[in-house]
């Protein structure tokens, strides 16, 4: 149970302000919020999985590659939404009609990517591996981070459907691309430094 309670602490810490936070918030504006949290909770499974079975092993990753390849993802993002926020094709309530009439699998499948991606290496993924380390507990490590970490997108996504409603979308996806393109530079910043 110390596990479980010292992952879920240390997770939601470190997750509270991280890009985990804004990224499915960003998600949540721009698509439906049910196949927006599928997605995301998929994604943190899978990485928290990960990160429990091979305990340690996760750190020893070249930190190089993988803030490389978070990199990329986060330009392709930013590239994608800029180009879509700057587009002159249609009225303000254009890509809110084209989030509407995409589907579940294709919206769940986008965030699985998104955060997927975003959480590959990242300081919760790490520290899940470093706590099944210390305490050999890989199933209630797992589960306590699990929880954090769906916490926080909880939280992304209730605050992300009440600024949907209040903005415009063309200016949350300007918005949006500026703040993937600021993780992709960090990310480069990152894989240049390390």
């Amino acid at each position: 149970m110390v596990a479980l309670l010292s992952a879920f602490a240390l997770v939601f810490v470190v997750e509270l302000p991280d890009k985990t936070l804004v990224a499915t918030l960003i998600l949540t504006t721009r698509y439906r919020a049910l196949p927006v949290f599928v997605g995301v909770v998929a994604a943190f499974a899978v990485q928290v999985v990960i990160a429990a079975a091979f305990g340690g092993v996760l750190t020893l990753l070249p930190d190089r590659v993988v803030a490389g390849v978070v990199a990329l993802l986060f330009g392709i993002g930013a590239f994608l939404l800029l180009r879509e926020g700057f587009s002159q094709d249609g009225p303000e309530d254009g890509p809110k009609e084209t989030a509407a009439t995409t589907s579940f699998a294709r919206i769940a499948l986008t965030s699985f990517g998104v955060l997927f991606a975003a959480e590959w290496g990242d300081a919760s993924q790490i520290a899940t591996a470093g706590l099944t380390a210390r305490y050999g507990e890989p199933v209630f490590v797992a589960i306590g981070a699990f929880l954090a970490l769906v916490t926080v997108a909880g939280i992304a996504v209730l605050v992300g459907r009440k600024i949907a409603d209040k903005i415009r979308p063309k200016l949350v996806q300007r918005v949006a691309g500026v703040v993937f393109a600021g993780f992709a530079v960090f990310a480069v910043y990152q894989a240049v430094t390390l």
